[in-house]
């Protein structure tokens, strides 16, 4: 463990490979589960719009991002960059909408893991498979952020290349017609109502800033990571969205038969129209985007640990979630209460209602990260930046810009949603205000 004055230090040990296998790794399960929701609502347009303003947005808002991080390496990510910038009250703001985004996102994808494992152990009972999922995933990453980062990056180039197959099998059977196939069902009021699930195509990137503490060089090796892993995952949401909906059109992979509840596992069901459910590659595929799932869910959980530690570093949270495991030198208290809230939160089975909240999470983290953006380059315009966002301020203005309209169209269409999301903002806000903002710790913390 290392210690600098009285505050507790990471481990530095990754380089630009573990974090493009990170930033991929957060986010691939949105490529094998869930994206294909937006289809019922928008339709193939509709999604497609959603999806291409979301593409902008993360453009943009990633390499402003990455300025951010390469200033202010911290493990707390946009908390961090709020607090410095905005000032405690903000701060504290900024860091529950990111903790709320990475607890709230890890059950969902536990939930989809579990789902994924009852195709072949049917008598194993989903929740349960969710569960050891956490219990599992949480003691790897405990046991050193190389350990993990070393597992993600190996499991992530293994979900990589099932996507590549799969669009290789399905492409070669591609029908314009049927891409194009009812492309409209709810009008240009479907995009709108497609945005959450378009974003969770790219949900979480921003956690690679997490690990900039555990990097060596980060103010070189961010930007590699960042716009690596960025790049990646372009390529692979065009790619999955044509090739899936090109084999028989959006409603063959949302509705499983004529009447069923919409599903969340569109890749089986496009593969089933062209080699039939019994075929090996049908299996195969079922079988390693377990490891998209896996992928996402381990990085997120990662992630969110640093988010968490940081938030207790500086007095926000109990202290107790700041200790450093001293052997592997990582935030296993943090690891472990997440864990807990994951559980708990998964128990209640309200998958999709969870993905809704985490989205809410992730549009006020990137938010208030350009408010903080701007915020900074006023307030500290001599700060070292060693990276400096392209074509200033219309990125992070453009960023910016969408995540609000998105937000916006986000509360409309998910009222239930926004009010639990916005609730918890202004409960722990008044928690902050009565029990810590005044306390000696947070006095003598600096960020």
């Amino acid at each position: 463990m290392k210690e600098q004055g009285n505050e507790q230090q990471l481990d530095r040990s990754l380089g630009p490979l573990m974090l493009w296998g990170l930033g991929v790794g957060y986010v691939i399960s949105g490529m094998y589960f869930g994206w294909n929701l937006g289809l019922a609502e928008g339709g193939t347009y509709g999604l497609a719009i959603a999806t291409v303003f979301i593409i902008i947005m993360y453009f943009t808002f990633t390499f402003s991002y990455t300025e951010l991080a390469c200033a202010i390496p911290k493990a707390g990510g946009a908390f961090a960059y709020a607090d410095r910038s905005l000032g405690r009250h903000l701060g504290f703001v900024a860091g529950m909408t990111q903790n709320i985004e990475f607890l709230f996102a890890p059950p969902a994808i536990a939930a989809a893991i579990g789902a994924y494992f009852n195709i072949f152990f049917p008598q194993f009972d989903t929740i349960s498979i969710a569960i050891v999922a956490y219990l599992l995933f949480t003691a790897i990453n405990i046991s050193g952020v190389r350990i993990a980062a070393s597992f993600e990056l190996f499991i992530t180039i293994i979900a990589v290349a099932e996507l590549l197959i799969f669009a290789g099998i399905t492409l070669p059977e591609f029908d314009a017609a049927k891409f194009t196939q009812n492309p409209l069902p709810n009008g240009l009021m479907g995009a709108f109502a497609a945005i959450p699930f378009a974003i969770w195509f790219f949900l979480a990137i921003e956690g690679v800033a997490n690990v900039a503490e555990e990097t060596i060089n980060p103010q070189k090796n961010i930007l590699i990571g960042f716009g690596s892993a960025l790049g990646t995952l372009i390529f692979l949401c065009i790619l999955t969205f044509v090739s899936a909906v090109g084999v028989a059109g959006w409603e063959a992979i949302v509705f499983p038969a004529d009447g069923a509840e919409a599903s969340d596992s569109p890749l089986p069901l496009a593969l089933e129209q062209i080699v039939g459910s019994g075929h090996i590659m049908y299996h195969l595929l079922i079988t390693i985007g377990l490891f998209g799932l896996v992928a996402s869910f381990h990085g997120i959980i990662l992630a969110a640990g640093r988010a968490t530690f940081e938030y207790a570093r500086v007095g926000y949270a109990p202290p107790f979630i700041a200790e450093i495991n001293k052997k592997f030198k990582t935030p296993a208290n943090a690891l472990l209460f997440n864990m807990v809230v994951g559980i708990t939160a998964l128990l209640t089975g309200k998958t999709g209602e969870i993905i809704i909240i985490a989205v809410f999470g992730a549009l006020g983290l990137y938010i208030l990260s350009m408010f903080s953006f701007f915020a900074l380059r006023k307030k500290e315009p001599e700060l070292a930046r060693p990276f400096k966002v392209p074509a200033y301020p219309w990125f992070p203005a453009i960023a910016l810009t969408i995540a609000i309209i998105a937000m916006v169209s986000m509360i409309i269409y998910n009222p239930l949603q926004a009010m639990i999301y916005f609730a918890m903002l202004a409960a722990s806000y008044v928690f902050f205000l009565v029990f810590i903002y005044k306390s000696d710790i947070v006095k003598s913390k600096e960020i």
